[in-house]
């Protein structure tokens, strides 16, 4: 399974589109607070539509309380600053349970954690003069990229509801 972190995300509709994203791969998300807007916003609710009900997620108060939850757990924190693309790490193991963490939208995850773990460090790779990308872009890039390693498991290849072919 990949379990998306996100570091203190200020903007609702992103986390609604991030939930609807991991609801659509199975993916866990794990949201670190303290949040500018509450879980029941409805910006949120709007971005993620009626799949927020069915998305996998958990709220932690901070990071350190996520910290003491996760600290055995490989974690790759992706960043601008980030030492490696994230296309170059072998996520294929289809056993291994992926765990990526994104930053808040205006200022990313704090130096004090990706020193930390600077050798865990993922970038997306762009022009030098972009500042960054837009968060929900950036956990569905990265989201899709573990699964396409991973073989797309559990994931289906052709219209499942409408079965509609063209």
């Amino acid at each position: 399974m990949i379990h998306i972190i996100l570091y203190h995300p200020e903007i609702p509709a992103n986390t609604g589109n991030i939930l609807r994203t991991a609801m659509a791969t199975g993916s866990a998300v794990h949201i670190i607070g303290p949040l500018p807007f509450s879980i029941d916003d409805k910006a949120l609710k709007r971005a993620g539509m009626d799949y927020i009900k069915e998305a996998n997620f958990d709220y932690y108060d901070s990071y350190e309380e996520f910290e003491k939850k996760f600290k055995d757990k490989e974690i790759f924190y992706v960043t601008k600053y980030g030492d490696y693309v994230y296309s170059e790490v072998d996520f294929s193991n289809p056993y291994l349970d992926v765990y990526i963490m994104f930053g808040r939208e205006s200022t990313g995850i704090d130096k004090e954690i990706l020193s930390a773990h600077k050798d865990h460090t993922l970038r997306i790779p762009m022009l030098s003069t972009a500042r960054s990308l837009n968060l929900s872009n950036s956990v569905a890039i990265v989201t899709y990229e573990i699964l396409r390693q991973k073989r797309f498991p559990s994931l289906a290849s052709h219209d499942m509801i409408k079965k509609y072919k063209i």
